[in-house]
């Protein structure tokens, strides 16, 4: 019998975008009588919470989110170990093959476990200014593995943290994106998945011109 395991954070009115932006989601409930009946507004950053990145987050000519096909964020997915990492901490190449990455097969998605985000997650600015951290030399070397998307339980480009970064201070995210590869952000419970393989699904809103989307993400075991 097949079981559905979430994996996206919860998001509310409290809920920050990262520091680039630092927008608070916003939620207005709109009603009308006489009996009950709801329909919500949002305001948000479409980089808050689960979500996905598109390569136009980075690059001009970027393809938007809209053009990522589902096949590129649904299949089968490896888990990479890295929960022994703690804040601040750069993730090298090593910790990646200690955490299981020499597993990778071409066309694989892979997801980063570091259980940052299960620990973390609401208590800003911690969460983002404190992370742990993927270098882009760690980047270059899981692409060259073949995965075809990458998933992120941290906050994961470094200079992100900054005040006053610049575009060309994206360097991960160059990296994988120039790459055709897709970034999930905002994936959290890894720890519950009962092995290291499983199938993984993130259906994503469809919005035509952007670079990011909310996302769900979820495993079938």
């Amino acid at each position: 019998m097949k079981r559905y395991i979430d994996l996206s954070v919860t998001v509310d009115d409290r809920t920050l975008s990262p520091p680039s932006t630092n927008l608070r989601l916003e939620i207005t409930p709109h009603r009308r009588g006489p009996g009950f009946w709801q329909v919500s507004s949002v305001r948000q950053s479409l980089h808050t919470g689960a979500h996905i990145d598109s390569p136009l987050h980075v690059f001009k000519d970027g393809i938007t989110t809209a053009e990522i096909s589902l096949d590129q964020v649904m299949g089968e997915a490896i888990v990479v170990d890295l929960s022994f990492v703690g804040p601040n901490h750069a993730i090298t190449i090593d910790d990646l093959r200690r955490g299981g990455a020499d597993d990778v097969r071409r066309g694989d998605i892979v997801l980063l476990r570091t259980d940052w985000t299960d620990r973390m997650y609401g208590r800003w600015p911690d969460y983002f200014v404190q992370s742990p951290w993927f270098p882009p030399e760690s980047a270059e070397w899981l692409v060259a593995r073949g995965a075809k998307t990458i998933g992120f339980d941290f906050f994961e480009e470094y200079c992100a943290r900054l005040p006053d970064f610049t575009s060309e201070d994206f360097p991960m995210h160059r990296v994988i994106l120039g790459a055709g590869v897709v970034i999930l952000e905002g994936l959290t419970n890894l720890g519950a998945l009962p092995r290291r393989r499983v199938e993984f699904a993130a259906p994503f809103y469809k919005i035509a011109g952007t670079e990011g989307a909310p996302a769900r993400f979820l495993a079938i075991v």
